[in-house]
């Protein structure tokens, strides 16, 4: 049955229907002229229906999200709709300015036109005139919203304004004006304006729910906020530039749950009194501050912050042990204390912590042992703690982490092996670089693993066949360590695999010729470990936060990854980190030839197989490399011509074929090769051309000028071509006197020849060219 039918069944019926709720439906007919409340979410609605809309004379709540309304505003026909009460048409593709027709909507209380391109300067649109408006949302769109909030300042009734991602602007305030609105809720996040505080603030006492996050505000940190609102709930200031210091209120806040001020330059010590003011904080944000001093022990006490949930300090100057003995955080589920100066050990009272899932202690001097008891923390999600002083083998407990995602303890001095049971479930990454960990590669890996960083540590022997079980396995980063034999073709089998470091190793044998089937040579790089900082005041985590089995997000930042390219180690991370291919096997016992299959690796942009025993050429498929930006094949024994075609690779940043025994002309110097000095082909006595200082024609330049084109099939050596010459003429001469010399019936018939010659050359010369008088002269 279609839409139309349905409707007209239902009219017959049902003539006084007051709620109809067709979701995702094409709507056609409009026969219901009692209707009070019609929500069309999903629709499938044309620009022009809301011409029509006219005949629902009745309709107090009216709701069009996402109804692909693509085109020029045109509100005609809902202007006549002078009940409505409530007004939802936001995430569809509305254009142009708001109709001034809408200030016939005198009983307006909720108008929701988010999400759309609508443009105009609010001052002079219709908004101004809605004055009966509760609650207006006009966010993501394309509005000049003057920051004095003047236009609204009739607007009695208005309780929440929702206008982020719009431009505010100034313009002159009267300051003998002060708004009749007390606001509950405003959110004005991502409207950048480089201004001070917004003065009509001053003037609220009501305000529950504050986002200006993201807007770059100046001045000092708004102390008065806190002290005029006494039912604050939700104060997020992240991402300014406000300054000074962050101070109690005179009376508790018993209302505020979340505190998000991160990312500004507040000084000073965080707040001795904090636990007694703010007694139901569970979201505490202060972290990239310039912060000193220690955690207060009012924060974290019996009377404290009971109820806190999450405690982000990072990014600050703050020191001294994390945690006193009075210690009350039982509800924790997320500690970020990363990039601070605290010290000493892992303190045992976050035991307490049943519900901890996310333990964020990197770059401080954190020393001693990782406690067994973490692994009765069964929450656990992730443990970020690099750039410490961590010692001693990483606990057996560990494994009993049925939720564990992520472990980083790379930069620390923790030795021993493996634990034997890294197989969780749901483990992602881990990165253990630059620690004393030694033994072989055990099968302790669960097959969902993405990141294996063990690089700068103490392993032997192989790297193991079973690698192809990892099958989601994204980078691979084993450098400088003590592996040996082969490199494995199972790791052609790893679709996913786009950055493999095997560096500084003993690895021998040949180079696979199969890796073009991973995401090297395919792009398939659609799984790449998810990263993202937490969102405060989401009603769900964004796309790839971690979220520990208590159902509270954590704040794991972008997984970082160390590459070397371009003679440099960068850490890359989030985007860049997801386009970034690369292959380094440099620095091993590798033989044999270079495959012509490493040419069809189209998507890397690092190839380094740098010191090692490769023979053979360089494969002219690497032509076809034109992602890459840095290709070292230096200290091996290639032989040949360089392939003349490598100039084709207009990304190439770093090229060096130092140190081989390869001969002929260098590339043209043309697009990226006009770039490369003489370092970049050091060591090759046989080849010649610019920048080299060795001429490929010794006696000057040809007179034939050669295309570029021709020019690796017409092109002579002058000097092997003058020995090879010399060489065959000496070869002729001694040929024929050695025929003459051997045989006497030949030798005479050699010199008839020659007399035979003389007399013809002396009658030739007397007959033609001398004068007769010279003849005449001699009878």
């Amino acid at each position: 049955m279609n839409v139309s039918s349905l409707l007209q069944s239902l009219w017959t019926p049902f003539p006084n229907l007051e709620t109809l709720e067709l979701r995702d439906y094409h709507l056609e007919l409009l026969n219901f002229t009692n209707l009070e409340v019609l929500i069309l979410d999903g629709s499938a609605l044309h620009i022009r229906f809301l011409q029509s809309i006219a005949v629902l004379t009745s309709v107090k709540h009216l709701s069009m999200r996402n109804c692909y309304l693509y085109g020029t505003s045109d509100f005609q026909g809902l202007c006549e709709l002078v009940h409505l009460q409530e007004l939802h048409i936001g995430y569809n593709n509305i254009g142009g300015t708001l109709p001034w027709c809408l200030v016939n909507m005198t009983s307006l209380r909720i108008l929701d036109i988010a999400s759309n391109q609508i443009t105009g300067n609010i001052s002079s649109s219709p908004l101004r005139y809605l004055t009966s408006l509760e609650e207006l949302r006009v966010s993501n769109n394309q509005f000049q919203i003057p920051i004095s909030f003047e236009p609204f300042f009739n607007h009695s009734k208005l309780k929440k304004f929702y206008g982020q991602k719009n431009r505010l602007f100034v313009e002159i305030e009267s300051h003998s004006l002060t708004p009749k609105f007390q606001l509950q809720n405003i959110s004005l996040s991502g409207c950048r304006c480089d201004f001070t505080f917004p003065r009509f603030l001053y003037y609220q006492h009501e305000l529950r729910y504050v986002d200006l996050s993201h807007m770059n505000l100046r001045g000092e940190f708004p102390n008065w906020l806190l002290e005029n609102n006494k039912e604050l709930e939700t104060l997020l200031l992240a991402n300014n530039s406000l300054s000074g210091f962050f101070q109690m209120p005179v009376n508790p806040l018993k209302q505020l749950t979340t505190i998000d001020v991160s990312k500004n330059f507040i000084q000073g010590h965080i707040p001795t009194g904090i636990g007694a003011f703010l007694p139901r904080l569970e979201h505490f944000n202060i972290s990239r501050n310039v912060l000193n001093g220690s955690i207060p022990c009012s924060l974290h006490m019996t009377m404290g912050c009971f109820s806190l949930q999450i405690l982000a300090l990072s990014n600050n100057s703050l020191q001294g042990h994390i945690f006193s003995r009075s210690f009350n955080l039982t509800n924790l589920v997320t500690l970020q204390l990363d990039a601070n100066q605290f010290t000493g050990g892992i303190p045992e009272n976050l035991l307490n912590c049943s519900l901890l899932g996310g333990l964020y202690l990197s770059d401080n001097h954190i020393s001693g042992k990782i406690p067994k008891w973490l692994g009765n923390l069964s929450n656990l999600v992730d443990i970020i703690m690099p750039n410490n002083h961590l010692e001693g083998p990483i606990p057996a407990n560990l494994c009993k982490l049925n939720f564990l995602t992520v472990l980083d303890l790379e930069v620390n001095n923790i030795s021993g092996s493996l634990p034997s049971c890294f197989s969780s479930w749901l483990l992602t990454q881990v990165h253990l670089s630059r620690n004393k960990i030694e033994g072989q590669l055990e099968d302790v890996f669960g097959d969902i693993l993405v990141t294996l960083d063990l690089s700068y540590n103490r392993f032997s022997g192989r790297i193991p066949n079973w690698i192809d079980k990892l099958s989601h396995l994204s980078y691979l980063i084993l450098a400088n360590n003590n592996l040996e034999g082969e490199v494995p073709v199972q790791l052609c089998l790893l679709k996913q695999l786009q950055l493999i470091d095997l560096s500084h190793n003993n690895l021998s044998g040949t180079i696979p010729s199969c890796l073009y089937k991973t995401a090297l040579g395919e792009g398939n790089y659609d799984s790449a470990a998810p990263t993202s900082e937490g969102n405060y005041g989401a009603s769900s985590p964004a796309a790839g936060e971690a979220v520990s089995p208590s159902g509270s997000s954590t704040m794991r930042k972008e997984e970082s990854v160390e590459f070397r390219t371009k003679n440099t180690s960068y850490y890359y991370q989030g985007r860049i980190l997801k386009i970034m291919f690369g292959l380094d096997l440099s620095c091993n016992k590798l033989t044999g030839e270079i495959p012509f299959q490493i040419g069809y690796l189209n998507m890397i942009r690092a190839l380094n197989l740098s010191h090692n025993n490769l023979m053979g050429t360089i494969p002219s498929t690497f032509s076809h490399l034109s992602q890459i930006e840095s290709l070292d094949l230096s200290y091996n024994m290639l032989q040949g011509k360089i392939p003349t075609q490598l100039v084709e690779l207009y990304a190439l940043a770093i090229f060096s074929v130092a140190h081989n025994n390869l001969s002929g002309k260098v590339p043209d110097r043309v697009g990226q090769f006009a770039t490369f000095t003489e370092n970049s082909y050091d060591g090759n006595s046989l080849l010649c051309g610019q920048p080299l200082s060795e001429s490929c024609y010794p006696n000057g330049s040809p007179n034939v000028s050669v295309s570029n084109e021709e020019d690796d099939d017409n092109f002579i050596d002058m000097g092997s071509f003058y020995i090879t010459f010399i060489i065959s003429y000496v070869i002729v001469i001694l040929g024929i006197f050695g025929v003459l010399y051997v045989n006497p019936y030949w030798r005479r018939r050699w010199f008839y020849l020659i007399e035979t010659y003389i007399a013809f050359c002396y009658y030739l010369l007397v007959d033609h060219l001398i004068p007769p008088r010279f003849c005449l002269g001699n009878k």
